[in-house]
């Protein structure tokens, strides 16, 4: 069904404030997917924080023009999904990669982060980027690391002697 003029700026204004916020965004094409499939896929990506939208790819290049996704303009080609990570950056990726695995008919053709445009072969790149709670936690292990081993260092010596006087004790007991 057509879009009239006002439906058409309604589209673009709500993917221009999406693409605005969105941490990434990845492109995939859907042709033969079933709407139960389709269905599945928009209940996962709302659990995921993951915006998904099916658009006229003109309205999406108007709605990114001036974001940092303006780089995927030329690519837009063709019948295409477009999943943005709301949250976590790797949200989008992960969920187009997972759900690819079970329906061969959903392929990622462009993915865009940081301005840049990448080949939809790097969605497995983008799927492997850690969640915010993995990251923060690999965080907690860089600062705890120098105290752990400030805390070996200053200990050693006291080791040390302890090891010593039970060498000296153990060789008068031999002798």
């Amino acid at each position: 069904m057509a879009l009239n003029l006002e439906q058409k700026k309604e589209v673009v204004a709500e993917l221009a404030n999406v693409a605005a916020k969105a941490h990434s965004l990845v492109a995939a094409e859907y042709a033969g997917l079933t709407v139960a499939q389709l269905t599945e896929l928009r209940k996962k990506a709302r659990q995921d924080g993951v915006f998904l939208k099916v658009a006229k790819n003109t309205l999406v290049a108007r709605a990114v023009a001036g974001t940092e996704y303006e780089c995927v303009k030329e690519a837009l080609t063709g019948p295409l999904l477009f999943a943005f990570s709301k949250e976590d950056p790797g949200a989008a990726g992960r969920l187009i990669k997972d759900f690819a695995k079970t329906n061969d008919k959903l392929i990622a053709k462009v993915v865009a982060m940081g301005g840049k445009m990448y080949p939809g072969s790097h969605v497995e790149k983008l799927a492997s980027l850690p969640t915010r709670d993995q990251a923060l936690s690999i965080f907690a292990g860089l600062l705890l690391q120098p105290a752990t081993m400030l805390a070996r260092v200053l200990a050693e010596p006291a080791s040390q002697v302890a090891r010593v006087l039970s060498q000296i004790g153990e060789q008068k007991k031999a002798a």
